[in-house]
Parts: structure tokens; sequence; C-alpha cells
């Protein structure tokens, strides 16, 4: 669900009362169409995020800290130079529309007081995040807009800010419900949902489906409501009011399919009946940077790695395509005996054959059966069985030869899987730098010649402290795996993986202990969590010790091999994971 205007006045609210009266400390840009303005307040630190991403806008406190680019965008360096050190003074909404702005007392390059105003649009693909002086002028923004992408409002530096175009629709705050309700009534040929959606401003499609079952089950259309639903969209409306005048409302998530977050609300939501579960949040800000995290990092992912996936899902492709040609090349080798067979035959009964037949008629003596062999007519008995022999021969090499390759392809495949379920999993440029850095040390890629003798710094592998107190190590990529599988670990250290897919290597320091169960139960929930099974219900675990693994000669990164071991069903947990990081 999209962030609609009454989420966001809650959401107002609980910044203004976090945020108003402390002070710009730094500003980050982690990717193009976000900032993050890490605020002092009494309280300590916080992040505030702003967003005009197209699939999801928004603003918020956040405790994730996105990897930011090693040089910051001219954009960035704007803000810097602007709100360094300012102090939030408000932070207001345009009615229940989706338009924050938020108002900053700055010190200009001379020392005098100045203000300036950040105002966030949440409107999907039109998104914009906009920085404005006291007069009303653009400064700058995330997205400029000209006069060929747009004729009605023209978001340019150095112009006036003007507010987007109005949707007429009622601020639920500011109307009386009767007069709001009378002109529902009114309206045709849309059902009640709809209604409200073109009536309500800030109403969202899931609220308003919510009170009109409320309403009325089959959500009718609002002239064909009878007096008792009038009554009850009535009073609906009048306890939507209260909760935003009043500030009451809960913020919580709603999960299915074992726990996958798929809308939001502030409100009871029945319309999914027992599909839905409600988690309720501590705030807005945590119910929201919860929900998107994942979409978050997903997306992220997918922007800084598009090229590299492409390479990768290339390789992959050309490789299955040749697995597939090379088996079916491999099954016809299958008939290599019968061809053997045949010019046994023809050579056990050449005395009765003679040249220039179509095919030999001849005992088959080990089954004692007649068969019917295909024969050249210009070749002699002999000369047809030498054929024989030789396709037989010309298929057995092959055969030899193909079992090979096939088992060469199909390592070099489950590598290029490893490799991808990496990059999926990649939380930053340093992390995907380092892949792409494997990818040139294995000749996947090649490197340009001002790339040439540069080496990223080793980031060091994930840490987790388990409640029992031990360090749970994590790979990030293949080759950070085999370091830290062959190189870090201590001999009698625990060895987790999940079983049989890609993922990361997780070592448990058990400095010469017994492993606590608790602590064998969690870094198997890590080790599913960092693997390709992450969005599944449950993932099988192996886990050993480290002396048990080998690394097999000239084998790719990442790969290990292992005869004993013990496996365990564990649960992908985000929220365990994040509980335990080590926060360096």
């Amino acid at each position: 669900m999209p962030l609609d205007g009454m989420t966001l006045h809650f959401l107002k609210n609980e910044l203004s009362k976090a945020l108003i009266g402390s002070r710009v400390d730094k500003i980050y840009q982690p990717s193009h169409d976000e900032l993050v303005f890490l605020m002092r307040t009494r309280e300590g630190s916080m992040r505030l995020l702003l967003s005009a991403s197209a699939n999801c806008p928004r603003v918020h406190l956040t405790k994730y800290a996105p990897e930011n680019p090693s040089q910051p965008p001219m954009l960035c360096m704007l803000f810097r130079k602007l709100l360094a050190g300012a102090t939030i003074t408000n932070i207001r909404q345009q009615g229940l529309d989706r338009i924050v702005f938020i108002d900053f007392s700055a010190t200009n390059e001379i020392g005098d007081k100045t203000s300036y105003t950040v105002a966030v649009e949440i409107m999907a693909k039109h998104s914009n995040i906009i920085i404005i002086d006291e007069n009303g002028i653009v400064k700058d923004s995330v997205k400029r807009i000209d006069s060929n992408q747009s004729s009605v409002r023209l978001v340019l530096p150095g112009g006036n800010y003007c507010l987007p175009p109005s949707q007429n629709k009622y601020n639920i705050l500011e109307t009386d419900i009767n007069t709001l309700c009378k002109n529902i009534f009114t309206i045709q040929n849309k059902q009640l949902s709809g209604a409200l959606l073109e009536s309500v401003e800030g109403m969202s499609p899931l609220i308003a489906r919510e009170i009109a079952l409320a309403v009325s089950p089959a959500d009718v259309s609002p002239s064909d409501l009878s007096d008792s639903e009038k009554i009850k969209l009535l009073s609906n409306l009048e306890k939507l009011k209260k909760t935003l005048i009043d500030n009451t409302a809960t913020p919580f998530i709603l999960k299915k399919d074992g726990g996958k977050p798929f809308d939001f609300s502030f409100i009871d939501i029945t319309q999914y009946g027992f599909s839905a579960e409600s988690v309720n949040m501590n705030g807005f800000s945590e119910m929201l940077d919860e929900f998107y995290y994942e979409k978050d990092l997903r997306d992220r992912t997918r922007q800084r790695s598009s090229s590299l996936l492409k390479l990768l899902s290339n390789s992959v492709s050309r490789l299955t395509r040749k697995i597939e040609t090379q088996k079916a090349e491999l099954k016809k080798c299958e008939s290599k005996d019968e061809l053997r067979k045949f010019g046994e035959l023809i050579l056990a009964n050449q005395y009765s054959l003679s040249k220039g037949a179509h095919f030999y008629d001849v005992s088959d003596y080990y089954t004692g059966e007649n068969i019917r062999i295909k024969a050249d007519p210009a070749l002699s008995p002999g000369a047809n069985a030498q054929k024989y022999f030789k396709e037989y021969r010309k298929l057995k090499t092959a055969e030899q030869l193909l079992g090979g390759l096939i088992e060469n392809a199909e390592k070099e495949l489950a590598y290029l899987e490893t490799v991808i379920d990496s990059v999926e999993r990649a939380e930053g440029f340093t992390e995907l730098s380092e892949i792409r850095a494997e990818l040139y040390d294995t000749g996947y890629l090649k490197k340009a010649k001002q790339e040439k003798g540069k080496r990223l710094k080793p980031m060091p592998p994930l840490e987790f402290i388990s409640d029992d107190g031990y360090r749970i190590l994590v790979g990030r990529n293949n080759v950070q795996n085999d370091l830290l599988t062959f190189k870090t670990a201590r001999k009698d250290d625990s060895w987790f993986h999940a079983s049989k897919m890609p993922g990361s290597h997780v070592v448990v320091c058990g400095e010469g202990e017994i492993i606590p169960e608790t602590t064998v139960r969690q870094a198997a929930v890590i080790a599913a969590y960092y693997s390709s099974g992450r969005y599944s219900s449950k993932v099988p675990v192996d886990y050993t010790e480290v002396h048990e693994l080998k690394k097999p000669a000239g084998a790719k990164p990442g790969k290990v091999i292992y005869h004993t071991y013990n496996t365990m069903w564990a649960v992908p947990d985000r929220t365990l994971c994040e509980r335990l990081k080590k926060n360096k």
C-alpha cells in the first residue's frame, strides 16, 4: 500500500514531537532519489529518511543506514551547504494531502539568519524532494521538471514554488461529516469504496474498502444505501475523524504467507479475514521502516547491480542451454552398445552375407531371435561391420567427454548461482565491488584499463552475537566465505550452511567450548536467512565442525565438500538477525 495522506498525518505528528528543535549534523544521498538527514536531538542521534522513489516514496525516521557513494552528488553538496547546522522549527502537512513541509532555521554564508523549507511530495512517479528559500524560490530538487515534462507545473532552480494541482477532495478534519455524506450519497455509477476514495482527501483504497465493508458487505453504490447503512457510514466517518483529531491511531503491519508484510494501516482491518495477521508497531516510523526495508534493499541492489545481474543471467542462460544440448547428445550415446552388437553379429554371420544388400537378416545369439540390421549396399559385410564399430567408438569417446563437460558446466552453473545470490543480498557499493573483483579473478569480467592495479580493502565478515554470548561470523561473498572458513575459523569451530542451495558460510566461534543449543539454533536461522532460501517458510541447514570441510583442488571460490554433518530445519527470521547483529 502506498503511503496515504491520513497515515502521513499521524506520521507528521510523530516526527514533529521527535524532531522539532533538533539540529542537522550530516546529510547523505545514498541514491539519486533519496536523502538521509542525521539529526542531533536531546535523546541522541536520529536518521530522517526522505525518499522520492517512484515505488516507495515516503518520509520517516529509520534505524537502517544505507551505504553512501564515495563521492557525494552535487545535490547533496547543495543541501549540506544550505542546511548543515540548521534547526528544524516546524513540520507541516498540506491538509491531508501527501505533501510534508519541513521548515529549517539556518545561517547563511555571511552569518545572517535565514530559513529554508524542504517539501517532500509523495505522489508515486511524480514524487519529489524540493528545497525552497524564505522567498518561496526553488533552490533545487531531486527531480527537475521542465516544460517538456509538464505544462502544468515547473520545478526548476530559480523558479517560484507552487503546490501540485488540487484534487478538490474534502478534508475530513475541516468538513462537517453530514455535509460530506450528503455529497457521497449523490454519487452514482460507483461503489461506495470508490465514492469514498473520490471524495475524501488522504484516504487510501484500503481504508475506503474497510469503511465500505463496515457499512454494507456488498459494497453497493452510495445511492443504493438503506437508511440504516447511511447512519453506519456517518458513524464510521465520525469515528475516523475523531481518531485523526485525537491522534489516537495504532500503527500496524499486515502480514501473510509466513510473515511477509503486504500492507499497513492505523485502523482495524477485517477485509482479509483469517488470511492476514496484524502486527502492532511502536510508531509510524517503525512501521514504514519495517514495511519497506526488504523492498528498499532489493530495489537499491537492483539499481546498483543491474549490469552485473544481466551479465550473470546471460551466462546462466548460456550455460543452461549448453548443458541441455550436451545431455541430449549424451542420450544419443546410449545406443552405442547396440551399434557394437550389430558389428559383432555381421562379422559372426558374414559367411552367409553378400555385398549389395540393403539390410542383413541375422540371428541374435544374445536373445536367439532373428533381427534385421541396416546395411550400406556399396560396402562388403566386413566393411559394414567396421562402420558400426567406428560409430560405436565415436559414441563411446563422446560419452566419456560429455560426462566430464556436463559435470564441469554444472559446477560452473552452481558457482554462478552463488554469485547471483551474493549480488542479490549485497547491501552497498563496497560489497558489489568485492563481487566484481571476484568475477575479475575468475575471468567472467575484464578490468578496464583505469581499474587495473586497484584493489579494495576487504570488508570484514558480518558479525552477530548470540544470546549466549558467542560470536557468529557470516561471509558476504564467495571469496570471503573461503577466507572465513579456511583462514579465520578454528578447526573446532562450528560451521553452518543452507543445504544444497547458494548461501553464506556461517561460523560460530566456540573458543574450544561446546556450543549451547540456543546458539546452534540461532546460527541456523542466520544461515537460512543469508541464503537463497531467505523468503522460504523453512530451510534445511547443514552444520558440522570446520575440520570436516575440504576445498576441492581447482574449485571455484566458496566451494567446499563435507561428508560428516547434521541437518536441522530453520525459519529465516530477519528480526532475529537484526537483533543479534553487532553494530560497528
